[in-house]
Parts: structure tokens; C-alpha cells; sequence
């Protein structure tokens, strides 16, 4: 769990990583392509600078929604199942998170600190299991058969009666 002086803090850094949003997204994906190279066909077709933009937004929209998590949970989840369309996998997720410090570290330079990175590993942690636990559950649902008719028809009570 995240403390309020967590939150804080991941908050007002985020606010120095910002401005150099798009060094900040280049850094990133040059260290996972690094850590991870077998990651790097899964954005063959990407435009990485498109790519950048829209990491760093989600990053932003999650930093902001730190001080109310219940109302990030559905989009964090929706993330995650979205994420198995590209092939993403639970194992990816340590990963990412290692070139996510690695970028902070480098983007906010002295400000970076022990104390900030426990902050930020806690913050990915809570949002990786949460995309992580949305992605299994949207795996098991489709391995048992149930597509979005499927349960839209259970919804109204109109799904098969055993």
C-alpha cells in the first residue's frame, strides 16, 4: 500500500519528468529494448515517438489518479487486458518496471534517491498486479469459452440455463 508521502512524492516528481516527457520516453524504451530485446518485435509496426506520447500520458493519468486508486482500477485493468492483444506476459512486467526506475533515475538525476524509488516501485507494483490480475482473469474467461456476447447474454439473464 502507498502512503499519502508516497503518493506525494511520486506525484511531484513526476511533475519534473514531464517536461522532458519525450527524452523521458526515449530513455525508456531504448533501456528495455536493451534489458529485453525479444520485446522489440512486439512494436515492429509501432511509430515509437507516437508510442512515447502515449506512455508517458498513461504515466501521467496514473501519477494523477494516486490519490484515488479505485477510480484508476478500471482503466489500470482495461490496460491490462488490452496489453494481451500485443502479446504482452506476466514475466514482462519486472521488466518494464526495471526500465521505468532506470528512467526516472537518469531523468531526475540528484533528486533521485532511495526513498523515491521504493515509492515508485511500490506505485508500479500495485498497478502491474492490477493489469497483471485483469489480464489473467480475461485469459481464464476466454479459455472457458466466455466471449463479451456470452456474458452480456448472462447479464440479462439470458445466457444457457445447465
Amino acid at each position: 500500500m502507498l502512503s499519502e508521502a508516497q503518493v506525494q512524492m511520486v506525484q511531484d516528481s513526476f511533475t519534473k519528468v514531464a517536461p522532458i516527457a519525450d527524452t523521458a520516453a526515449s530513455i525508456f524504451y531504448d533501456r528495455l529494448f536493451t534489458i529485453a530485446p525479444e520485446v522489440k518485435p512486439m512494436f515492429a509496426n509501432a511509430d515509437m515517438a507516437e508510442q512515447g506520447k502515449k506512455l508517458m500520458t498513461t504515466i501521467g493519468i496514473a501519477v494523477k489518479g494516486l490519490t484515488n486508486l479505485e477510480k484508476i482500477v478500471p482503466t489500470v485493468q482495461n490496460l491490462g487486458v488490452k496489453h494481451l492483444d500485443y502479446g504482452v506476459k506476466k514475466e514482462h512486467f519486472s521488466i518494464v518496471g526495471e526500465a521505468l526506475l532506470f528512467t526516472l533515475e537518469k531523468g531526475l538525476g540528484d533528486d533521485w534517491n532511495d526513498e523515491l524509488k521504493e515509492a515508485w516501485a511500490t506505485t508500479y507494483q500495485i498497478l502491474a498486479d492490477t493489469m497483471i490480475d485483469a489480464m489473467e482473469k480475461a485469459t481464464a474467461e476466454k479459455a472457458a469459452g466466455k466471449g463479451f456476447m456470452e456474458k452480456i447474454k448472462d447479464f440479462l439473464g439470458l445466457g444457457e440455463k445447465a
